[in-house]
């Protein structure tokens, strides 16, 4: 079954400002030495989609940096591989409404793109949703069910705040979608929501892409799927491995910790056989602990010089403790410096950043503290 793979890099920026205000979502760093991204990535590559597009918007210098050829994840390919596709923008645009908003918008603004696939199976996905996914399992569900479009849900316990956050997806015992409910302000309770992730053919895909473009529709979920569903095939995949979905710092910092916490999240993502995490190699040196340093329940990547006390907290490439420093509860990216006698909990530096000697910062587990890349305090 020959697919092709189409990712959303930019659709939920707005969820976590602080982290993308000079990246998109797809390059946020996550566990010790990933990106986003390269979940997506390395579940499209380990279920045998070699032709995989990923549609941008802006600030997409960094994910350029990080992808590269894409030879990490085996996608340095003289047929397929991997494409950037920048945002579509005609001399006569409206600047207010120029760059794309919806996953429809961005389809259509790449239907030259989409036209070329010559796979027949097509898999869309957003990069945010952090988990480890057989699509092949997926894409074999969807042709014998016969659906049209199949979705990828998961059932969790929503309170009234999370539920705000997620779109519900219904369906009946045969697992045909029956209902789509957006973002409710009311629900609490079990819900299946869904994980942004469709399987359809390339032949409906272009469909859809054609007439959102002839009747100008913007929303996939409002203008095509509640539209059509009484007359077309949905159905829903149930997926019942980890996963976890960042809608906000808190939650950023939230399921970085359960890395650390939670066996059953690390094995579910780092240990699945046959299907590693890629991501970009950066040769650098073992991480180095002096004397005096002290370590516990935590995660340090390559290349950190560690003097210093690190307690439950995840340490990024190149970063450095200095002595008598104390980081606890933190996520500290790559390349900062905590200098000699500082105390750090409940924080997160991006990258660059400088935390002088002797300086303290306290946050708390439902906010941290978070220091912007290449802040000096």
């Amino acid at each position: 079954m020959a697919a092709s793979g189409i990712i959303f890099s930019n659709i939920h920026d707005n969820n976590i400002p602080e982290l993308t205000r000079m990246r998109t979502i797809a390059s946020v760093p996550f566990g010790c030495r990933y990106r986003f991204i390269d979940f997506t990535l390395s579940n499209m590559v380990n279920s045998n989609i070699y032709n995989i597009s990923v549609i941008t918007h802006l600030n997409y210098q960094s994910l350029m940096d990080h992808i590269g050829s894409g030879k990490d994840w085996d996608l340095a390919r003289r047929s397929g591989g991997i494409k950037i596709l920048p945002p579509f923008i005609t001399a006569y645009a409206d600047k207010a409404k120029s760059v794309y908003q919806t996953r429809l918008e961005a389809l259509k603004g790449v239907s030259n793109a989409i036209n070329r696939i010559t796979d027949e199976y097509v898999v869309l996905s957003d990069c945010d949703v952090i988990c480890n996914i057989d699509f092949n399992d997926m894409i074999e569900y969807h042709r014998k069910s016969g659906a049209d479009m199949t979705f990828a849900v998961k059932k969790v316990a929503l309170t009234k705040e999370a539920a705000k956050l997620n779109v519900i997806y219904n369906s009946d015992d045969d697992g045909r979608l029956t209902d789509v409910i957006a973002y409710p302000v009311n629900y609490e309770g079990e819900a299946d929501i869904t994980l942004n992730i469709i399987v359809m053919t390339t032949a409906y895909l272009r469909q859809i892409v054609a007439e959102a473009i002839a009747y100008d529709h913007v929303s996939l979920t409002r203008d095509v799927i509640s539209r059509n569903l009484n007359r077309m095939n949905y159905r829903v995949y149930k997926y019942d491995g980890y996963f976890a979905c960042i809608s906000s710092l808190e939650d950023y910092f939230q399921h970085s910790m359960d890395l650390i916490t939670n066996a059953n999240a690390r094995d579910s993502l780092f240990n699945v056989k046959n299907r590693p995490v890629y991501t970009k190699v950066r040769n650098s040196t073992p991480a180095y602990y002096s004397p005096s340093a002290r370590v516990d329940s935590s995660m340090i990547a390559d290349g950190c010089y560690i003097e210093g006390t690190v307690e439950n907290s995840i340490i990024f490439r190149g970063v450095k403790i200095g002595r008598n420093a104390t980081v606890k509860n933190c996520i500290i990216m790559q390349d900062t410096i905590v200098g000699d006698g500082a105390f750090l909990n409940y924080v997160i530096t991006d990258k660059n950043a400088v935390i002088r000697d002797g300086t303290m910062l306290v946050g708390a587990e439902s906010q941290p503290f978070y220091v912007s890349k290449g802040k000096m305090i």
